[in-house]
């Protein structure tokens, strides 16, 4: 009798801790799917300049390209734990990978600046349902022994796609032509509809659920994120808090985001259960999430900004220089999961924001001559750190979290990582512009017009121009204009030594975070 009973314990057991094919197809569609819409955030940035001549728009009107596929999937990645519930995860996952392929597709064939916008918005809110989904399929399809391998994955797609988004986008752009960065995303969605329909049991439609919705939950946070992120991305064009613009933006967002937040604690089926802040360990997870967006996507931002106004580097340059950021990383994510078992995740945490922050503090020290070899350094770094992050973080944020809030958790945690890159691209943005006329007139006070350096640099300046065929009066003319120049280059630069000593400081604050968090 004990052998009959204790043999199906032991089968199921054994039942339980495998993984079927067919849901780890299901996952590697998931993934993948993520993968596509997180490369989808940055592999326009290197062809704006051609999308925006091809498409008659001025350079400022032209960031609202980036800026429409940002705020539809900051709105989306919310949305996307109550409409898996509704409609089931295989059938939502089809129709929004559906969608991610026909806007894709529009974005090609756009007119003008207009269609561009709303083909871009249409692709950033079906994109955003994928990031979340496919971190949920890790926990809900994966037994614990098999999580780090998943999340692994995971972090390949939530760090290696933003790496490599501006070299591959550059590379298609210069070979083939812009439109091939949206029909890049077609045959990729197509396997992921395949693999997803196959991985996955059909779940019933819970149409209670979707008609009992939390609206208010889902206007005010619409609204409040929307407001939010078109204010940090459109703040320092507009001179912040000196715009109407800004100024209406901002009371629209404070207001309805508190809204959301009283109304989430109070609501009986909440569209995200944000009691799950409640448990410090995640609270802090997520603070450390908020760190690790502003780490990554602000990286991604300012070097390319650095190279091409310091160092005048084109698309495939720039994208040449990140992917020593991106490809090692595929040397170490195998590594880590190996890791969790013998070493505590918060350590391996710690270690991977401490060479994150030791990666900023090289650029610290930037020069005029500090080019792409010169960046070898701290992008390898950075390749060290992210997968030590993005992998041991995700099993820490998910160690008291059971598989029914695991989409709520997921969602915090993907708009924490999101929402932390607004911040830091519209803090570097404004640091940039205020720190570079702060060291200009730092400079100027230093050399006065009495300076025998400066007359010097001047005097060999003009011999310089009159020996290229200009007289004496163009040719001062001419050195100065040189010094000038000079100046506001080495103004620039200083300025960017700051924004990576700001971002040198918050992940040291960070690893802090996370070393002294309990176990």
């Amino acid at each position: 009798m004990s052998a009959v009973t204790v043999a199906p314990d032991s089968l199921a057991t054994s039942t339980s801790t495998s993984v079927p094919r067919r849901h780890w197809i299901a996952l590697f569609g998931g993934l993948l799917g993520a993968f596509m819409a997180i490369l989808d955030i940055q592999i326009t940035n290197s062809s704006l300049k051609d999308i925006q001549g091809a498409l008659s728009a001025t350079l400022d009107e032209s960031s609202w390209i980036s800026t429409s596929y940002l705020v539809a999937e900051m709105i989306a990645i919310p949305l996307s734990g109550w409409l898996s519930r509704s409609l089931g995860k295989r059938r939502y996952l089809t129709w929004t990978t559906a969608i991610f392929t026909l806007s894709s597709f529009l974005c090609s064939m756009s007119w003008n600046l207009g269609s561009m916008i709303t083909f871009r918005a249409m692709q950033g809110f079906s994109g955003g349902a994928l990031i979340p989904l496919a971190f949920s399929l890790v926990v809900q399809l994966l037994p614990i022994h098999k999580r780090a391998v998943g999340m692994a994955l995971f972090g390949i797609t939530a760090t290696f796609a933003p790496a490599v988004g501006p070299t591959f986008g550059g590379w298609l752009t210069e070979n083939l032509s812009w439109h091939y960065i949206f029909y890049i995303n077609i045959p990729p969605a197509i396997l992921v509809i395949s693999m997803i329909r196959y991985g996955l049991d059909q779940e019933p439609l819970n149409l209670s659920t979707l008609l009992k919705a939390d609206w208010i939950g889902i206007l005010t946070m619409g609204l409040g994120l929307g407001c939010l992120e078109v204010m940090l991305e459109e703040g320092n064009r507009e001179e912040w808090f000196s715009s109407g613009f800004i100024v209406t933006l901002s009371i629209i967002a404070a207001v309805s985001l508190v809204y959301f937040v009283i109304n989430e604690l109070q609501h009986k089926q909440p569209l995200v259960n944000l009691r799950l802040l409640r448990q410090g360990q995640f609270a802090m997870s997520c603070l450390a999430y908020l760190i690790l967006g502003m780490a990554l996507f602000g990286s991604i931002y300012v070097l390319p900004l650095y190279l091409t106004q310091i160092q005048q580097y084109n698309a495939m340059e720039i994208g040449k220089v990140l992917m020593w950021m991106g490809f090692p990383q595929l040397i170490f994510f195998p590594i880590v999961p190996k890791l969790t078992r013998v070493i505590k995740p918060k350590n391996l945490v710690t270690f991977g924001f401490a060479m994150y922050g030791l990666s900023c503090y090289v650029n610290t020290h930037m020069s005029a001559d500090f080019g792409g070899d010169q960046l070898i350094l701290s992008m390898l770094l950075r390749a060290v750190g992210s997968p030590f992050i993005m992998v041991p973080l995700s099993l820490v944020a998910m160690k008291n979290i059971s598989k029914a809030d695991t989409p709520d958790a997921s969602t915090l945690t993907n708009v924490m990582r999101n929402l932390g890159g607004a911040f830091s691209i519209a803090f570097i943005a404004t640091l940039l512009d205020n720190k570079a006329r702060e060291h200009l007139a730092h400079i100027k006070e230093s050399l006065p017009a009495v300076s025998t350096n400066a007359w010097q640099q001047l005097l060999q300046q003009s011999e310089f121009f009159v020996r290229t065929g200009s007289d004496g009066g163009t040719a001062l003319m001419q050195a100065q204009s040189a010094l000038a120049a000079a100046m506001q280059r080495d103004a620039t630069i200083m300025a960017y030594n700051d924004v990576f000593l700001m971002m040198t400081a918050f992940l040291a604050l960070a690893a802090a975070i996370i070393f002294c968090m309990k176990d």
